[in-house]
């Protein structure tokens, strides 16, 4: 979609099948069907209201709540995920949950909180938007200074009943930075021992060909079906 959109092609979105190689669960399939659509000239803000939108028009009296991800850490897992380090990210853990590992990764222990501390508080009374990530988990978004000074980037989650439904960004348009990024996150997973993941070759040409402002979102259609 985003060579689409660097070919001119203004506003778009589709509805497609999407698979994953992770072992099925509940909330887990190894198929399903994502809903993802690119506005141009939006913010993350800008997007996380069309968002809620369209959630709206399927269930009218869900609240919305916005939280950003430093404040959710610290209500809900007592911890700074922007000043700790990943010594105090692992103390933590493991005072709140039977954890038997070590790792080195400060982003291994802000997942963990997330997933066992965080999102079970998240999407209770309607949505929740969680929103200005820290700068090691950008993927694929811009980055931004915030009031106190520390980098972010420009992406949200959104949450109903703790379930994550939806994934956005203001999307980063430098593709120098876009293969930086792929490359450092290859290295990582090298020296966790995983395997790197294949460079998206066709998103770098996307970016070098000059992607516009934008910012785009991917749906999970079949979790949103669960809640209606």
């Amino acid at each position: 979609m985003k060579q689409l959109l660097s070919l001119g092609s203004g506003s778009i979105y589709q509805i497609s099948k999407a698979f994953r190689q992770d072992e099925p669960s509940r909330l887990h399939a190894m198929e399903f069907t994502m809903l993802e659509w690119y506005r141009m000239d939006y913010d993350m803000d800008e997007l996380i209201d069309d968002v809620a939108a369209l959630i709206h028009s399927l269930i009218p009296d869900a609240a919305v709540e916005k939280i950003s991800y430093r404040d959710a850490f610290i209500r809900y897992a007592g911890v700074d995920p922007f000043t700790a380090s990943s010594d105090e990210l692992e103390l933590i853990a493991k005072q709140k949950m039977d954890v038997s590992f070590t790792h080195q990764s400060k982003d291994v222990w802000l997942d963990l909180l997330l997933t066992h501390c965080v999102e079970e508080h998240l999407g209770k009374n309607g949505m929740t938007f969680l929103y200005d990530y820290p700068e090691s988990q950008s993927a694929l978004a811009r980055l931004s200074i915030n009031a106190d000074g520390q980098t972010i980037a420009k992406r949200f989650e959104l949450y109903m009943s703790g379930i994550e439904l939806a994934n956005g960004y203001h999307e980063l348009t430098d593709a120098t930075e876009q293969m930086r990024r792929f490359e450092c996150d290859n290295q990582q997973r090298l020296q966790a021992g995983d395997p790197a993941r294949e460079i998206d070759a066709g998103l770098v040409a996307a970016l070098d060909r000059g992607l516009p402002n934008c910012a785009g979102v991917a749906l999970g259609i079949d979790r949103l079906l669960l809640l209606l």
